[in-house]
């Protein structure tokens, strides 16, 4: 074989594989093209339909179903009132679709909570077959502490579409507040009657090696200097050894 023919043969078998490597990638990048649209599905249109006929729906396309929540409506009970994602959106197989369930016309009436305890309040809207919705804590003077000082909705309103009430609840009267002192540098005894003149409490004391201070010294504090604090504050001390 003469070196042309030898070179010839080289750029045919060269060409060759080129041709072959390139059907061979393509062929992957379309199998996986297919792979991953094959793992997706387009969401199903479940409002209307009762949550057990929803599910088995969903599940036919390989998604889950979550209630996100339940709501008075003009459906009968159990049946799907919103759905996200929105129909014919296209999803992965295995995500989830968050429904909103009807809890039937509305026929309830919200109770008065006011200067009540949480439970007790908690209570009375179970016996209503209503829910405790956010419940928020306020300090109040003069207020005596877990007692409803608000409610939303208010008491006797009957035009409502979700059966939670959220409530806002006293803590009573807000504990005297002070600054946290610098007491890094001060003996431990100086440091722990200075905190309990104010009302407050050391709750921990740490030994430390600590180069340049006197065994006995205060060597760090937590919280630090000027943060608010009160006789609930936990107070730890790091104590030069």
């Amino acid at each position: 074989m003469t070196l042309r023919e030898r070179l010839e043969w080289i750029f045919r078998m060269a060409l060759l594989l080129f041709i072959l490597s390139s059907v061979a990638f393509l062929s992957a990048l379309t199998a996986m093209r297919f792979a991953i649209q094959g793992r997706e599905v387009a969401i199903p249109d479940v409002v209307g339909k009762s949550a057990v006929q929803a599910r088995q729906i969903l599940q036919g396309r390989r998604v889950g179903m979550k209630v996100e929540d339940r709501i008075y409506n003009s459906l009968p009970v159990d049946t799907v009132v919103r759905q996200s994602p929105p129909p014919n959106m296209r999803v992965k197989t295995g995500q989830y679709a968050h429904v909103v369930l009807s809890l039937g016309p509305q026929k309830a009436t919200i109770p008065e909570l006011k200067d009540r305890s949480v439970r007790a309040a908690q209570v009375e809207l179970l016996r209503g077959a209503m829910q405790l919705g956010e419940v928020s804590s306020v300090y109040l003077p003069g207020s005596v502490p877990d007692t409803v000082t608000q409610q939303d909705p208010a008491p006797g309103t009957t035009d409502i579409t979700s059966p939670h009430v959220n409530l806002l609840v006293a803590l009573g009267p807000r504990p005297p507040a002070f600054v946290m002192p610098e007491l890094t540098g001060l003996p431990a005894g100086e440091a722990q009657a200075r905190l309990g003149a104010a009302g407050l409490k050391v709750s921990k004391l740490t030994p430390e090696t600590v180069s340049g201070l006197s065994s006995g010294t205060v060597a760090g504090q937590t919280p630090p200097r000027g943060q608010r604090v009160d006789p609930g504050t936990t107070i730890e001390l790091q104590i030069a050894e």
